[in-house]
């Protein structure tokens, strides 16, 4: 019977530890976990008003550049992150904080060619053949996005989107994808399902995603939803 009680016991034990491990991560003014690394929500916000008062008159102005939502924000500080700590293949040529049209000495504009330089060289560094479901679903993208003409068959499509761009992004996505998870990428749920674009179609309404890759989404973590 004692036995019985000190099993109990340390079953307690792990089970408490389990739930000090989640509550660690469940911070609401948390946007981000990237490993030990945090993103807090006031950082974003910091971001964003960095980038607003370097545009200065020019926010929000017609013909200005965008300022980038929250969500955008979050995505390039955690790829940004992820990518520290991979082996990037050199001889890709680095992106330029200023290549964005936005002021290059802001910090979103430093951390997006950080996130980019990676996916670039990534990209350089091998290809992967796409599957007959991923050519399907980019299809499918493509006729949703307006980008495939109503005459041209999804076997066509395929055909044609599938070439050297899209089998270098599919080895940048499946690398990265790898690092996001080995790194525990948890993503606050208010910012999911949180994805970066590594190949996308310009569509008429503005760029749609082609392929992307998935950080912390889905099951990735337990951080709660800020009301």
């Amino acid at each position: 019977m004692q036995r019985v009680r000190r099993l109990a016991s340390i079953t307690a034990i792990a089970l408490l530890g389990v739930a000090a491990l989640s509550a660690c991560r469940s911070q609401p003014g948390v946007a981000a976990y990237v490993g030990d690394e945090q993103y807090t929500e006031e950082q974003v916000t910091s971001v964003i008003d960095d980038l607003s008062d370097r545009l200065g008159e020019q926010a929000g102005q017609q013909g200005a550049p965008p300022l980038p939502t929250r969500q955008q924000v979050v995505s390039a500080l955690v790829l940004a992150e992820v990518c520290a700590q991979l082996d990037v293949p050199g001889g890709a040529q680095p992106i330029s904080p200023d290549q964005f049209g936005l002021p290059p000495e802001s910090e979103y504009a430093q951390t997006a060619a950080q996130a980019w330089t990676c996916i670039t060289g990534l990209q350089a560094g091998g290809q992967v053949q796409p599957t007959q479901e991923e050519l399907f679903d980019l299809v499918e993208k493509g006729r949703a996005a307006g980008v495939i003409p109503d005459d041209v068959t999804d076997e066509e499509a395929a055909g044609q989107l599938d070439g050297e761009q899209l089998r270098s992004s599919l080895a940048a996505r499946d690398v990265v994808a790898d690092a996001v998870a080995e790194q525990d990428v948890t993503v606050n749920p208010r910012y999911r399902p949180l994805e970066f674009p590594v190949l996308s179609f310009q569509a008429p309404q503005g760029n749609v995603i082609a392929v992307g890759i998935p950080l912390g989404d889905g099951d990735s973590g337990t951080v709660s939803e800020r009301q």
